[in-house]
């Protein structure tokens, strides 16, 4: 058996972790943007209440059915995973570690297979042990069988072997794992994944919530949202109530020497949902609030103002995220299923007035690739559709209307989240630039909070509402060009509800690659297919590069330990606290 010790692979974005302690500045001399790098106003002290507030709610605080990159990161409070992030800002913030399992993952010769062991004396709120069986349960609830929960990835289903005919826990009143051979636990304390195919990222498939361990005697289904059995330092204090609250209080059996990564500072942790972006702004700003959940960054209105002040701007981190904000163009959809109509609308787009939807240089640097610049294998030179000033090629694009028959044009929709207030600003600066070629556009708005899966991640509905064009973000799901691009590009991601391929591209050649590129051992060499991945998938015109976002984050002086975390593209929550009584 090989050991693997998982490093450092790169800058870049979707993680998790916490911990104290580092440099920065006490409150009250922290500086611009300081948080990016260094650990500000850090701080041991317990006690007082931790204040969220988001515009929208989760997906679902479920950790087996969400995907939203807050959600990973908040649910960390209460439900612990096999792996985790180091906590720490900058690069090292991307090196993985045990937490639910006592080492690193131990894989065979080819990688098909990997032997994780958990930690005893793991307890649930209630006491009772978890187990290898519970995490096992856990992965079957969230990837398989006609009622597998709809929100999140499903790279279990796609990986594991001896699993095609397994209906899933919710199938039948018998064992709820009978069939799930993919998985393996000899013992409470042992798994064993076996793979189709070599897959050498796998480790970083053991970050993901959809690990954290379910007792299935409580589990409900969609319903278990209501009130998650907690693993970690939290467990609910009351039910969640779906666009209301979510209320948190100290779990007693969670055992602080067996977690690398929750000091579990905060007696209290409460979430406030359906707030109004500038009233979560303002509150921010006078101190009523902590932490604005969604990680987005502050709206227009407020950025604008902060980002001027110099009272305010040591208040004020903007780091690169690397989180690309782009708009998806429908591969299916008449007439957009010719490639040459989409070219048009990549040549007529107006990348200085999509920039300004974002907030301008502070909102982000303009993209004209689909890879992260801190990516293995991102290519910053990938430039298709050259833009005449920034404001786009009218007459390339002229050119690809005429190539694909609709010389005078066509009509599609776009779709956007209507409660942020960025992607609707880009929805508008798209559909401003198309209508001076003749392609006229509607501008559709839905929540945030069923975007993802019901709107824009339903291709059904995608079709049924004429969606051409989505405006969407997206962060890897590991520090790697697998983990950020084939749930987007990859024709084998395409769901029915869920779906991150929103364009729905699927191309042969891409395909080939994302199956090749997880066999190869060189890191190097998997680099260089990502690089082709990226280029051809331009070529294809499925997805227009909009900006890699640069987030305007607002720290109140009494939040303690606060620091950007490159892997959730947002601050770190685990170590935070508050100075407030």
């Amino acid at each position: 058996m090989a050991s693997l010790a998982w490093g450092t692979a790169a800058t870049v974005l979707l993680a998790a972790c916490g911990g104290a302690g580092g440099g920065g500045g006490g409150e009250g001399d922290a500086e611009f943007n300081e948080g990016e790098s260094t650990i500000v106003n850090p701080s041991d002290q317990t006690g007082g209440t931790l204040r969220y507030a988001i515009s929208s709610d989760f997906d679902s605080p479920d950790p087996g059915n969400t995907y939203y990159a807050f959600s990973w990161n908040f649910s960390r409070y209460y439900a612990r995973t096999l792996l985790t992030y180091v906590g720490a800002p900058g690069e090292a913030g991307t090196e993985i570690q045990p937490d639910l399992a006592e080492d690193m993952p131990e894989s065979n010769e080819d990688s098909t297979e990997w032997t994780v062991r958990i930690k005893r004396g793991l307890r649930y709120e209630d006491g009772s042990e978890i187990t290898a069986q519970d995490i096992k349960y856990a992965i079957a609830r969230s990837n398989f069988g006609d009622q597998a929960l709809p929100n999140g990835p499903k790279y279990f289903r796609e990986l594991l072997a001896d699993s095609d005919d397994y209906e899933g826990p919710y199938a039948d009143e018998g064992d709820p794992l009978a069939g799930f051979d993919g998985i393996q636990t000899p013992d409470d304390h042992t798994l064993v994944f076996h793979l189709d195919d070599s897959f050498a990222e796998f480790p970083y498939v053991l970050i993901q919530p959809q690990t954290a361990p379910v007792p299935p005697d409580a589990d409900r289904g969609e319903r278990y949202q209501s009130r998650v059995v907690s693993s970690g330092p939290y467990k609910f204090d009351g039910d969640y109530r779906p666009g209301v609250s979510l209320n948190l209080v100290r779990n007693d059996q969670w055992d602080a020497s067996t977690d690398p990564t929750r000091p579990a500072l905060p007696d209290r942790i409460e979430v406030q949902m359906g707030v109004d972006q500038n009233e979560i702004d303002q509150r921010l700003v006078n101190g009523e609030l902590d932490v604005d959940l969604a990680g987005a960054g502050m709206g227009p209105a407020m950025r604008g103002t902060v980002i001027t002040d110099d009272d305010e701007r040591a208040n004020i981190d903007n780091p690169q995220s690397n989180t690309l904000r782009y708009v998806n163009i429908n591969t299916v959809l008449e007439p957009l299923d010719d490639p040459a109509c989409r070219e048009a609308i990549m040549y007529a787009a107006d990348r200085d007035a999509l920039q300004r939807a974002w907030g301008g240089d502070v909102g982000g640097d303009i993209a004209t690739q689909i890879m992260p610049a801190g990516l293995p294998g991102a290519d910053p030179s990938i430039d298709p559709y050259p833009s005449r000033g920034g404001e786009g090629d009218l007459e390339a694009a002229r050119r690809k209307l005429e190539e694909c028959g609709e010389p005078d044009g066509f009509s599609t929709s776009i779709g956007a989240r209507s409660d942020r207030p960025a992607d609707v600003s880009t929805a508008e600066a798209l559909q401003q630039a198309l209508a001076r070629v003749g392609i006229e556009t509607q501008i559709k708005q839905y929540p945030s909070d069923t975007y993802t899966n019901t709107q824009a991640g339903s291709p059904s509905f995608v079709q049924d509402n004429d969606l051409g064009l989505t405006v969407y973000g997206w962060a890897p799901d590991w520090v790697s060009g697998y983990g950020f691009m084939s749930k987007i590009l990859d024709g084998d991601a395409i769901q029915d509800a869920g779906n991150a391929n929103i364009s729905e591209l699927d191309d042969a050649r891409i395909n080939e690659w994302f199956d090749e590129v997880v066999t190869v051992e060189d890191p190097d060499e998997r680099a260089s297919i990502y690089t082709q991945i990226d280029q051809r998938a331009m070529e294809q015109a499925a997805i227009l590069p909009a900006v890699f976002e640069r987030t305007v984050l607002y720290r109140p002086a009494e939040l303690t330990n606060v620091y950007y975390h490159v892997g959730y593209s947002m601050y770190d929550y685990m170590p935070l606290g508050t100075t407030r009584e």
